[in-house]
């Protein structure tokens, strides 16, 4: 019988029937290992969920280009000025303080900006 091992951040190992673990995996790969429990490193965690940000912000800067273009081609002031809005909402995502402040995995999760970032990863 084979068994089965659960690797920190740090690559330390436990074998998994004696492991205490966080019953949230979306921050397995900031996973920290004290004995036989399982804790999320928090400045693990907020690296992990700032890249998730850049990850699923990248095709929404992608779309925002084509509408700043399109208000460009129109000559629409209104149009580009909410577009560079938008854009901007986008490129500070990853530095909002709620993240910065954020000392527990659900205050973390409940940082992502909906209104900014469309449905959260982590729902």
């Amino acid at each position: 019988m084979a068994t089965t091992y659960i690797v920190d951040k740090d690559g330390n190992q436990i074998d998994a029937s004696t492991a205490t673990v966080p019953s949230d995996r979306h921050f397995r790969g900031a996973w920290s290992l004290s004995g036989s429990v399982i804790s999320e490193d928090m400045d693990a965690a907020k690296v992990i969920f700032k890249n998730k940000i850049r990850e699923v912000r990248a095709p929404l800067l992608d779309a925002e280009d084509v509408v700043y273009m399109k208000a460009l081609e129109a000559d629409d002031a209104s149009a580009k000025s909410a577009s560079v809005t938008k854009k901007a909402a986008l490129r500070d995502a990853p530095a909002a303080s709620a993240i910065g402040s954020a000392d527990t995995i659900a205050k973390l999760k409940a940082a992502w900006d909906t209104s900014v970032l469309g449905d959260s990863p982590y729902a």
